[in-house]
């Protein structure tokens, strides 16, 4: 079941050297960073380590990195701060991160090959085991949208089968487990998991496995261009895609944590994001079993660095310099208004039924291919009904067209009328 209060957190991103800092690390640096976090009112963070950087060999693991990563772990802990950890990374903001031992004249498939998925788990476990007994230790996170590697749009994917994503899903998951039991550990994608046909990585791979699903919302994705930056859609595009998890998930309450959603620029100009960050987060806490909601990210990049997409510098609720922003000033709002507050949004009594071509994929693990996911996306039949009854004012959530005649299932959710896509004029 969802908390009693809503968990409001950033993803770290630091604000000397970007995720590179680990290469020197300094821990006043990161100490005066998480102050600058800690005075927004946040409560966790989101932590990412350079893969390479921390198991350069498939049979190193560098114990002075884990030691850096327990550190500041611990001097978030001192500023009441909670700690998620991103193992693979993978990828980060269009730059990809892996080992070298996973490339060129060691190229293997980064989700098949036993030696490396071995190398992987080994990896996990070895971070999560560092943790486990920190109290502000949330739990691991697989990687951040390493789905992305599994197929196009990447331009050197390995590419695996449904079956095989959640095979592999499973592995890193139990190593985590292995290192730090009982701790929230999941995996989170890009949204392709949701809107792509045949994406390997599916909905109900998200909706199902690890202790919750993760939704990262990102309006660049043909939403905004598609309604603009006020648009409903765009406004409740983190709230859609909540919702339409619900859909795969088999436990009519797991919590859902929205662990990446941004403001970027010139989608949402910068006047605008903090209209944009207020509307967002107010939508997405509409909706019923939110673990958390989690702004990319913390700091903006340094134009002193070279080679990002125009966006990714100016995402921070805080600038290089530590300075608080219009969209960090909006957070800081929200925390306060939900300070105290309890958290128990109106069921959403109208469902709005979702196929993707392959019965609802739950079955067998997960392992349906998602032919018509597209219909999901910005444009699609149902991403656009949906839209539309939001606009209408009717709150809607989604399920699947197999469970639309299960009257156990819509009463659990608390579904009192279900509505096809076609009948949304």
């Amino acid at each position: 079941m969802s908390p009693s209060t809503p968990r409001f957190g950033v993803n770290y991103t630091p604000s000397q050297g970007w995720f590179h800092h680990w290469l020197d690390f300094d821990l006043d640096a990161v100490r005066a960073d998480l102050d600058s976090i800690a005075a927004l009112g946040l409560d966790h963070i989101r932590v990412f380590p350079l893969w390479p950087l921390f198991q350069p060999n498939r049979t190193l693991i560098r114990p002075r990195a884990v030691e850096q990563l327990v550190q500041l772990a611990d001097a978030a802990a001192e500023r009441g701060l909670d700690v998620n950890v991103d193992g693979l990374q993978g990828h980060l903001s269009s730059f990809d991160f892996l080992p070298a031992w996973t490339r060129t004249w060691h190229r293997r498939n980064l989700f098949t090959d036993n030696d490396v998925v071995s190398g992987q788990a080994e990896y996990l476990r070895t971070l999560a085991a560092a943790l486990a007994d920190r109290p502000n230790f949330l739990g691991m996170t697989i990687g951040n949208e390493i789905n992305q590697f599994s197929g196009p749009p990447h331009p050197d994917p390995d590419p695996i089968t449904p079956a095989q994503a959640g095979e592999w899903l499973r592995r890193l998951l139990d190593a985590c487990e292995q290192g730090a039991p009982g701790k929230l550990h999941l995996h989170a994608e890009y949204d392709a998991a949701w809107y792509q046909d045949d994406h390997p990585f599916t909905p109900a791979h998200s909706a199902t496995l690890g202790a919750l699903t993760a939704v990262h919302s990102w309006v660049f994705n043909g939403t905004a261009q598609r309604h603009g930056r006020t648009g409903t859609a765009t406004e409740h595009h983190a709230a859609y895609l909540i919702e339409l998890s619900k859909a795969w998930a088999r436990d009519p309450h797991r919590p859902v944590w929205l662990q990446e959603v941004g403001a970027p620029a010139p989608l949402i100009p910068a006047e605008h994001a903090a209209g944009f960050t207020t509307a967002t987060v107010a939508n997405a806490l509409d909706c019923a079993d939110v673990w958390g909601v989690t702004w990319w990210c913390s700091h903006d990049v340094s134009r002193s660095l070279a080679d990002f997409p125009e966006l990714e510098y100016g995402l921070g609720l805080l600038t290089n310099d530590r300075k608080v922003k219009p969209a960090g000033e909006a957070i800081a709002r929200t925390v306060e208004e939900w300070r105290g507050r309890t958290y128990a949004p109106a069921p959403r009594t109208t469902a709005l039924t979702v196929d993707i071509g392959d019965g609802d994929g739950t079955g067998g693990g997960g392992h349906g291919t998602g032919p018509a996911r597209s219909t999901c996306a910005p444009g699609g039949a149902f991403f656009e009904a949906f839209a539309r009854l939001t606009e209408a004012g009717v709150r809607p959530t989604a399920v699947l067209a197999s469970r639309a005649g299960d009257r156990d299932h819509l009463a659990a959710r608390g579904i009192t009328e279900v509505v096809h896509p076609d009948e949304v004029r």
